[in-house]
């Protein structure tokens, strides 16, 4: 028993090591910007390989930089209450369980796209540091790391990586190269229609970007957009004022 004690043990510490690496790499961001994230990199080796040429196309755009229109856009494509929550929405998340379940028993031939429940602070844990795969260990290493980039970095830093790094395209990650690249244009000048298009793409990005990746896709993008542009002037990009104090 004793050997398998001592297994346990290194693992707990491999695990808790890996929890404090996570944690001092966003601790990092809060000054630093992120090069990469793991899902850049694994797209990036799947377009190129080894080769040197490759049509992977980012470019830093800083907060202030991005038009409010896209910054109103994405959150309510994504999370409309991203400034108000602690990371989670358990709510949603319960709902999409059981959507997904409801999905999974009309079997594997259905060509309906899985409903997600995850924040925009979630889909950043997971393209940051995770892989793709779907498994519970997987999940539950995104709800630590979640927690970690709530806990460090701010909200608007936070909307800051996570703008310029979600994929728009195949190969096109962030609002810089997105603008660049559908309408020759700077972020910080970014219309309301053209912003409400962007967002529209975030749920399946290859799709809006190339049509013979619909197939798995179901999504009306002209529907999405009409949807954001009618909710775009509700969604807060700050944390609401707490309440002032009576002075009674």
């Amino acid at each position: 028993m004793r050997w398998l004690t001592y297994i346990v043990k290194c693992l707990l510490c491999g695990l808790l090591a890996m929890q404090v690496y996570f944690a001092l790499q966003i601790a990092l961001w809060s000054g630093l910007n992120p090069s990469s994230t793991a899902f850049q990199r694994a797209e990036r080796w799947r377009l190129c390989s080894w080769h040197w040429s490759c049509p992977v196309y980012s470019e830093w755009v800083p907060y202030d930089k991005i038009s409010n229109n896209l910054k109103r856009a994405v959150l309510v494509s994504e999370d409309d209450i991203f400034f108000q929550h602690k990371g989670f929405r358990f709510e949603d998340m319960k709902k999409a369980w059981e959507k997904n379940q409801q999905k999974t028993q009309m079997g594997n031939s259905s060509k309906t796209a899985l409903r997600g429940g995850s924040t925009i602070t979630q889909q950043l844990a997971k393209n940051l540091f995770l892989s793709s795969e779907q498994h519970y260990l997987r999940k539950g290493q995104e709800f630590i790391i979640t927690g970690l980039l709530e806990l460090i970095l701010s909200k608007q830093r936070l909307y800051e990586i996570y703008l310029n790094s979600v994929e728009w395209g195949e190969g096109i990650f962030g609002i810089g190269a997105a603008s660049h690249y559908y309408f020759a244009s700077s972020p910080a000048v970014l219309s309301r229609e053209q912003a409400a298009a962007l967002a529209s793409a975030l749920p399946a990005p290859k799709c809006f970007d190339k049509p013979q990746f619909c197939r798995k896709a179901n999504i009306h993008f002209p529907t999405r957009q009409d949807f954001i542009l009618e909710n775009m002037d509700r969604v807060a990009l700050a944390p609401y004022p707490a309440p002032a104090k009576s002075t009674k």
